[in-house]
């Protein structure tokens, strides 16, 4: 029987990663994969990759399907043989779009992440997180560290890597860096380098934490962790997550609890916040909850970093070994985080004739996680046709 933590030496024949085999499918399972040299120095000596998987790995190894999560997503993409509803439920399972009759789905945390995988909560040599110490990581570090766990789970190459925002560039670089174990690449709401905006966002967000006074540098395991700057920062992104549209027309300028606005201020006998307000704060508590301080730094400051040209060249040079990959790059029309041109600059570069697909949504650049229909509908037509 699969043990939660399968030893990096101890790898299963294809053929015996399946549903039907000791965890079942949408179920958290682990695998040492050791030491990992980091592309800005240094190394992590010891990893753990942390995934999910659902269907069967066929004896060629082939029929595997990669899905990459977004920055504070987890493994979980659909419910499988748990109770909980996947991020992209609807999506992958037996007769769905990315049919786990016919494919071997795998969704792996990514490295610095608080789901399973060596992140800055994981337990050092010396018996203490990691915390402060905690190397900086790349996207193209996390993408090796996956490549790892794929030669142990026996998969010679991806029938598709697949990933909407963090997860586009992680499948981006997925392509870049071993375009001879891809053979489809679906890159939505996502881009080939992060803008100087979107940095500008993304350090907001981390000087939030940082800046709370539980923060310790990093080294507050021990103690109360900084729950108000990760709020701050879960805030901060949401805001670039949702369009003006969707925000104005879900809550408006209207009070919550009945408030009236007298003045320009808000009248109330208890809550006297506005919705959107209200909105904002349930978003945080929500990831507070959920997510580790120091691993939404680490992957926030990764995605910063993401640039599939770096070392490369030019864009089309960086890309130019892709010509074998086949590749879906899709935008969210009412995206202000990642702005549909940002989609077309990466079409463009790529080898070939490659369209960008529109996903018609007005809730802006989560409208990726919740136009479920619209993102099935287009890899169904380009990648997984009956």
């Amino acid at each position: 029987m699969l043990s939660p933590e399968t030893d990096a030496g101890t790898a299963k024949p294809a053929a015996a990663w399946s549903t039907s085999v000791g965890l079942g499918g949408g179920v958290l399972r682990s695998i040492h994969i050791g030491e990992l040299p980091l592309e800005a120095g240094g190394a992590l000596p010891s990893v753990t990759m942390a995934f999910e998987c659902w269907g069967t790995l066929n004896e060629a190894g082939d029929n595997a399907v990669l899905i990459q999560h977004a920055l504070t997503g987890s493994t979980h993409v659909s419910r499988g043989d748990s109770e909980e509803d996947g991020w992209w439920e609807g999506l992958v399972g037996p007769g769905e779009v990315i049919d786990t009759d016919k494919f071997f789905v795998v969704c792996a945390n990514m490295l610095g992440g608080c789901y399973g995988t060596t992140g800055p909560s994981s337990v050092a040599a010396d018996g203490r997180p990691y915390g402060s110490r905690f190397p900086f990581v790349t996207i193209r570090d996390s993408v090796e560290a996956e490549a790892r766990l794929a030669d142990r789970l026996g998969i010679s190459s991806w029938y598709a890597v697949i990933g909407g925002s963090m997860g586009g560039a992680r499948a981006l670089e997925w392509a870049a860096s071993h375009p001879d174990r891809v053979r489809r690449c679906a890159v939505v709401a996502s881009c080939a380098a992060s803008t100087a905006e979107q940095i500008a966002f993304a350090q907001a967000q981390v000087l939030a934490i940082r800046q709370d006074p539980n923060f310790a540098g990093g080294d507050y395991y021990d103690g109360a962790p900084p729950t108000l700057g990760l709020g701050l920062a879960r805030r901060i992104a949401h805001i670039t997550y949702r369009s003006e549209e969707e925000m104005g027309g879900r809550f408006g300028r209207d009070a919550q609890d009945g408030a009236t606005i007298s003045h320009g201020r808000l009248e109330a006998p208890g809550d006297s916040r506005y919705k959107v307000e209200s909105y904002l704060d349930h978003q945080a508590h929500k990831l507070v909850g959920r997510f580790d301080a120091n691993s939404y730094i680490a992957i926030t400051e990764a995605l910063m970093s993401h640039d599939v040209a770096r070392g490369r060249g030019t864009l089309e040079e960086a890309l130019a070994e892709t010509a074998g990959v086949e590749f879906v790059v899709a935008a969210v029309n009412s995206d202000r985080l990642y702005f549909p041109a940002q989609s077309e600059e990466l079409a463009a570069a790529l080898p070939g004739q490659v369209p960008v697909a529109r996903i018609d949504s007005p809730i802006g650049h989560d409208g990726f996680l919740t136009e479920v229909a619209a993102v099935g509908g287009l890899l169904k037509e380009s990648f997984f046709r009956d």
